[in-house]
Protein backbone atom coordinates (compact mmCIF):
# COMPACT_ATOMS: atom_id res chain seq x y z
CA UNK A 1 0.00 0.00 0.00
CA UNK A 2 1.36 3.45 -0.93
CA UNK A 3 2.17 6.06 1.72
CA UNK A 4 -0.68 8.24 0.49
CA UNK A 5 -3.23 5.44 0.90
CA UNK A 6 -1.81 4.59 4.34
CA UNK A 7 -2.24 8.19 5.42
CA UNK A 8 -5.79 8.36 4.08
CA UNK A 9 -6.68 5.12 5.85
CA UNK A 10 -5.13 6.31 9.11
CA UNK A 11 -7.12 9.54 9.02
CA UNK A 12 -10.45 7.95 8.07
CA UNK A 13 -11.59 7.58 11.69
CA UNK A 14 -12.91 10.49 13.84
CA UNK A 15 -11.05 9.24 16.91
CA UNK A 16 -7.74 9.37 15.08
CA UNK A 17 -8.56 12.91 13.94
CA UNK A 18 -9.04 13.84 17.60
CA UNK A 19 -5.67 12.31 18.50
CA UNK A 20 -3.87 14.12 15.69
CA UNK A 21 -5.37 17.44 16.82
CA UNK A 22 -4.28 16.80 20.42
CA UNK A 23 -0.73 16.01 19.30
CA UNK A 24 -0.53 19.17 17.19
CA UNK A 25 1.32 21.22 19.83
CA UNK A 26 2.36 18.80 22.57
CA UNK A 27 3.58 15.23 22.89
CA UNK A 28 1.34 13.09 25.10
CA UNK A 29 1.43 9.69 26.74
CA UNK A 30 -1.23 7.01 26.34
CA UNK A 31 -2.49 7.66 29.88
CA UNK A 32 -2.82 11.38 29.16
CA UNK A 33 -4.70 10.69 25.93
CA UNK A 34 -6.98 8.34 27.86
CA UNK A 35 -7.79 11.02 30.39
CA UNK A 36 -8.40 13.66 27.72
CA UNK A 37 -10.58 11.55 25.40
CA UNK A 38 -12.25 9.38 28.09
CA UNK A 39 -11.38 6.25 26.09
CA UNK A 40 -9.75 2.99 27.17
CA UNK A 41 -6.04 2.18 26.95
CA UNK A 42 -6.37 -0.58 24.33
CA UNK A 43 -8.47 1.59 22.05
CA UNK A 44 -6.03 4.52 22.28
CA UNK A 45 -3.06 2.22 21.69
CA UNK A 46 -4.69 0.70 18.60
CA UNK A 47 -5.33 4.10 17.05
CA UNK A 48 -1.81 5.28 17.87
CA UNK A 49 -0.41 2.14 16.28
CA UNK A 50 -2.21 2.85 13.00
CA UNK A 51 -1.07 6.48 13.02
CA UNK A 52 2.50 5.42 13.71
CA UNK A 53 2.47 2.74 11.00
CA UNK A 54 1.38 5.38 8.50
CA UNK A 55 4.31 7.60 9.50
CA UNK A 56 2.10 10.44 10.74
CA UNK A 57 3.03 9.96 14.41
CA UNK A 58 6.32 9.09 16.13
CA UNK A 59 7.10 8.01 19.68
CA UNK A 60 9.88 8.12 22.27
CA UNK A 61 10.49 6.26 25.52
CA UNK A 62 10.89 8.10 28.81
CA UNK A 63 11.43 5.57 31.58
CA UNK A 64 8.36 3.35 31.69
CA UNK A 65 6.24 5.74 29.63
CA UNK A 66 6.00 6.27 25.88
CA UNK A 67 5.21 9.71 24.51
CA UNK A 68 3.70 10.35 21.08
CA UNK A 69 3.87 13.39 18.83
CA UNK A 70 3.24 14.30 15.21
CA UNK A 71 6.05 13.32 12.89
CA UNK A 72 7.95 16.50 12.02
CA UNK A 73 9.77 14.80 9.13
CA UNK A 74 6.80 13.83 6.97
CA UNK A 75 6.72 14.64 3.27
CA UNK A 76 4.66 17.50 1.89
CA UNK A 77 1.63 15.36 1.10
CA UNK A 78 1.48 13.84 4.58
CA UNK A 79 1.90 17.29 6.15
CA UNK A 80 -1.08 18.52 4.13
CA UNK A 81 -3.12 15.51 5.30
CA UNK A 82 -2.25 16.35 8.91
CA UNK A 83 -3.47 19.91 8.50
CA UNK A 84 -6.72 18.65 6.94
CA UNK A 85 -7.12 16.22 9.84
CA UNK A 86 -6.70 19.03 12.36
CA UNK A 87 -9.31 21.10 10.52
CA UNK A 88 -11.64 18.11 10.48
CA UNK A 89 -11.16 17.50 14.20
CA UNK A 90 -12.28 21.06 14.95
CA UNK A 91 -15.66 20.20 13.41
CA UNK A 92 -16.21 17.25 15.76
CA UNK A 93 -18.48 17.62 18.77
CA UNK A 94 -15.75 16.40 21.14
CA UNK A 95 -13.17 19.02 20.06
CA UNK A 96 -14.06 21.68 22.65
CA UNK A 97 -13.95 19.26 25.59
CA UNK A 98 -10.73 17.71 24.25
CA UNK A 99 -9.02 21.12 24.31
CA UNK A 100 -10.25 21.88 27.83
CA UNK A 101 -9.06 18.49 29.09
CA UNK A 102 -5.73 18.93 27.27
CA UNK A 103 -5.13 22.25 29.02
CA UNK A 104 -5.97 20.69 32.39
CA UNK A 105 -3.62 17.72 31.83
CA UNK A 106 -0.75 19.97 30.74
CA UNK A 107 -1.25 22.30 33.71
CA UNK A 108 -1.14 19.35 36.08
CA UNK A 109 2.01 18.03 34.38
CA UNK A 110 3.65 21.42 34.89
CA UNK A 111 2.58 21.54 38.54
CA UNK A 112 3.98 18.06 39.13
CA UNK A 113 7.32 19.08 37.61
CA UNK A 114 7.45 22.13 39.88
CA UNK A 115 6.56 20.05 42.94
CA UNK A 116 9.37 17.64 42.09
CA UNK A 117 11.86 20.49 41.66
CA UNK A 118 10.78 22.04 44.96
CA UNK A 119 11.17 18.68 46.70
CA UNK A 120 14.69 18.36 45.33
CA UNK A 121 15.51 21.90 46.42
CA UNK A 122 14.04 21.25 49.86
CA UNK A 123 16.11 18.10 50.33
CA UNK A 124 19.20 19.97 49.24
CA UNK A 125 18.72 22.48 52.03
CA UNK A 126 17.82 19.95 54.73
CA UNK A 127 20.28 17.14 54.15
CA UNK A 128 23.85 17.98 55.06
CA UNK A 129 26.71 16.67 52.96
CA UNK A 130 30.31 17.90 52.99
CA UNK A 131 30.83 20.41 50.18
CA UNK A 132 27.15 20.63 49.24
CA UNK A 133 25.94 24.22 48.97
CA UNK A 134 23.92 26.49 46.71
CA UNK A 135 27.11 28.55 46.30
CA UNK A 136 28.94 25.55 44.84
CA UNK A 137 25.90 24.65 42.72
CA UNK A 138 25.82 28.20 41.34
CA UNK A 139 29.48 28.08 40.30
CA UNK A 140 28.92 24.71 38.62
CA UNK A 141 25.98 26.09 36.63
CA UNK A 142 27.98 29.18 35.65
CA UNK A 143 30.50 26.93 33.92
CA UNK A 144 27.75 25.91 31.51
CA UNK A 145 27.37 29.47 30.22
CA UNK A 146 29.02 30.32 26.90
CA UNK A 147 31.08 33.57 26.76
CA UNK A 148 28.18 35.99 26.40
CA UNK A 149 27.78 39.75 26.61
CA UNK A 150 25.26 40.20 29.43
CA UNK A 151 23.28 43.18 30.71
CA UNK A 152 22.26 42.97 34.38
CA UNK A 153 19.50 45.57 34.53
CA UNK A 154 18.55 46.90 37.95
CA UNK A 155 21.70 45.26 39.25
CA UNK A 156 21.91 46.88 42.68
CA UNK A 157 25.37 46.39 44.15
CA UNK A 158 26.08 43.77 41.53
CA UNK A 159 26.16 40.42 43.31
CA UNK A 160 24.79 38.59 40.27
CA UNK A 161 26.96 40.68 37.94
CA UNK A 162 30.11 39.67 39.83
CA UNK A 163 29.25 35.99 39.52
CA UNK A 164 28.46 36.30 35.81
CA UNK A 165 31.63 38.29 35.13
CA UNK A 166 33.74 35.34 36.23
CA UNK A 167 32.44 33.43 33.22
CA UNK A 168 30.94 35.83 30.67
CA UNK A 169 32.76 37.79 28.00
CA UNK A 170 31.42 41.09 29.34
CA UNK A 171 28.83 42.15 31.91
CA UNK A 172 27.19 45.57 31.95
CA UNK A 173 25.51 46.31 35.28
CA UNK A 174 22.93 49.09 35.19
CA UNK A 175 21.39 50.79 38.23
CA UNK A 176 19.73 54.18 38.74
CA UNK A 177 21.58 54.96 41.99
CA UNK A 178 24.83 56.92 41.58
CA UNK A 179 26.11 55.69 44.95
CA UNK A 180 25.39 52.05 44.18
CA UNK A 181 27.05 52.31 40.77
CA UNK A 182 30.14 53.87 42.37
CA UNK A 183 30.22 51.16 45.05
CA UNK A 184 29.84 48.35 42.50
CA UNK A 185 32.52 49.78 40.21
CA UNK A 186 34.97 50.10 43.09
CA UNK A 187 34.31 46.52 44.18
CA UNK A 188 34.75 45.21 40.62
CA UNK A 189 38.08 47.03 40.39
CA UNK A 190 39.15 45.62 43.77
CA UNK A 191 38.31 42.09 42.58
CA UNK A 192 40.11 42.71 39.25
CA UNK A 193 36.96 42.07 37.22
CA UNK A 194 37.96 44.01 34.13
CA UNK A 195 35.02 42.68 32.10
CA UNK A 196 32.42 44.09 34.56
CA UNK A 197 31.27 47.62 33.86
CA UNK A 198 28.79 49.62 35.96
CA UNK A 199 26.62 52.26 34.31
CA UNK A 200 24.02 54.59 35.80
CA UNK A 201 20.61 54.61 34.13
CA UNK A 202 16.99 53.51 34.46
CA UNK A 203 15.22 50.46 33.08
CA UNK A 204 13.20 52.43 30.54
CA UNK A 205 16.36 53.93 29.01
CA UNK A 206 19.31 51.61 29.71
CA UNK A 207 22.63 53.23 28.68
CA UNK A 208 23.54 50.36 26.35
CA UNK A 209 24.04 50.44 22.61
CA UNK A 210 21.24 48.91 20.49
CA UNK A 211 21.87 45.34 19.30
CA UNK A 212 24.95 44.83 21.51
CA UNK A 213 23.87 42.31 24.16
CA UNK A 214 23.39 38.52 24.00
CA UNK A 215 21.44 38.20 27.24
CA UNK A 216 19.55 40.70 29.38
CA UNK A 217 18.68 39.80 32.97
CA UNK A 218 16.19 41.58 35.21
CA UNK A 219 16.33 39.96 38.64
CA UNK A 220 13.69 41.38 41.00
CA UNK A 221 14.05 44.72 39.21
CA UNK A 222 10.94 45.16 37.06
CA UNK A 223 8.63 45.88 40.00
CA UNK A 224 10.74 49.00 40.64
CA UNK A 225 10.24 50.27 37.07
CA UNK A 226 7.99 53.26 36.48
CA UNK A 227 6.64 51.74 33.24
CA UNK A 228 7.36 47.99 33.04
CA UNK A 229 6.11 47.59 29.48
CA UNK A 230 8.48 50.31 28.26
CA UNK A 231 11.35 48.69 30.16
CA UNK A 232 10.76 45.39 28.34
CA UNK A 233 10.53 47.19 25.00
CA UNK A 234 13.88 48.87 25.79
CA UNK A 235 15.44 45.49 26.56
CA UNK A 236 14.36 44.24 23.14
CA UNK A 237 16.24 47.10 21.50
CA UNK A 238 19.60 46.42 23.20
CA UNK A 239 19.59 42.71 22.34
CA UNK A 240 21.38 41.21 19.37
CA UNK A 241 19.33 39.14 16.88
CA UNK A 242 18.29 35.92 18.67
CA UNK A 243 19.32 37.49 21.98
CA UNK A 244 17.40 36.48 25.08
CA UNK A 245 15.73 38.06 28.07
CA UNK A 246 15.49 36.32 31.46
CA UNK A 247 13.31 37.89 34.10
CA UNK A 248 12.83 36.97 37.74
CA UNK A 249 10.16 38.89 39.61
CA UNK A 250 7.31 38.58 42.06
CA UNK A 251 3.97 37.21 41.06
CA UNK A 252 1.06 39.57 41.70
CA UNK A 253 0.37 39.81 45.44
CA UNK A 254 -1.57 41.93 47.96
CA UNK A 255 1.16 42.76 50.47
CA UNK A 256 0.71 46.55 50.37
CA UNK A 257 3.53 47.19 52.83
CA UNK A 258 6.00 46.23 50.10
CA UNK A 259 5.71 49.84 48.91
CA UNK A 260 7.13 51.26 52.13
CA UNK A 261 9.33 48.34 53.22
CA UNK A 262 11.09 47.62 49.94
CA UNK A 263 10.34 50.64 47.77
CA UNK A 264 8.37 48.55 45.29
CA UNK A 265 6.32 50.46 42.70
CA UNK A 266 4.35 47.37 41.69
CA UNK A 267 2.93 44.58 43.82
CA UNK A 268 4.25 41.91 41.49
CA UNK A 269 2.84 41.00 38.10
CA UNK A 270 0.28 38.65 36.63
CA UNK A 271 1.75 36.08 34.26
CA UNK A 272 -0.70 37.22 31.58
CA UNK A 273 0.53 40.84 31.82
CA UNK A 274 4.17 39.81 31.47
CA UNK A 275 3.34 37.63 28.49
CA UNK A 276 1.40 40.48 26.84
CA UNK A 277 4.22 43.02 27.40
CA UNK A 278 6.91 40.67 26.14
CA UNK A 279 4.86 39.83 23.06
CA UNK A 280 4.13 43.51 22.41
CA UNK A 281 7.85 44.28 22.66
CA UNK A 282 8.51 41.75 19.89
CA UNK A 283 9.78 38.72 21.82
CA UNK A 284 9.17 35.18 20.57
CA UNK A 285 9.38 31.78 22.26
CA UNK A 286 8.00 33.27 25.47
CA UNK A 287 7.96 30.99 28.52
CA UNK A 288 6.57 32.03 31.91
CA UNK A 289 6.15 29.97 35.06
CA UNK A 290 6.07 30.16 38.85
CA UNK A 291 9.38 28.73 40.09
CA UNK A 292 9.31 29.36 43.86
CA UNK A 293 6.90 30.05 46.71
CA UNK A 294 7.96 31.25 50.15
CA UNK A 295 6.70 29.16 53.06
CA UNK A 296 6.23 32.13 55.39
CA UNK A 297 3.47 34.75 55.00
CA UNK A 298 2.80 36.64 52.78
CA UNK A 299 3.96 33.65 50.68
CA UNK A 300 5.64 35.61 47.89
CA UNK A 301 5.82 33.68 44.62
CA UNK A 302 8.59 34.15 42.07
CA UNK A 303 7.98 34.21 38.33
CA UNK A 304 10.61 33.22 35.80
CA UNK A 305 9.98 34.61 32.31
CA UNK A 306 12.06 34.29 29.18
CA UNK A 307 11.87 35.22 25.53
CA UNK A 308 13.97 35.51 22.40
CA UNK A 309 14.41 38.42 19.99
Amino acid sequence: MSNTLKSLRALSDPTRLRIVALLEKEELSVNELQEITRMGQSRISTHLGLLQDSGLVQSRRDGKRTFYKLNSETDRTAAEFIQLAIRGARELGEHASDQINLKRVLNRRKEQEEVYFNQIAGRFDRVYGPGRSWQAFGHLLLRILPPLVVADLGSGEGLLSELLARRCKKVIAVDNSEKIVAFGAAKAKKNNLKNLEFRQGDLQHPPIEPGSVDLAILSQALHHAEEPEKALAAVYQILKPNGQILLLDLAKHKFDRAHELYGDRWLGFAESDLHHWLEAAGFKKIEISIVAREEQPPHFETILAGGQK
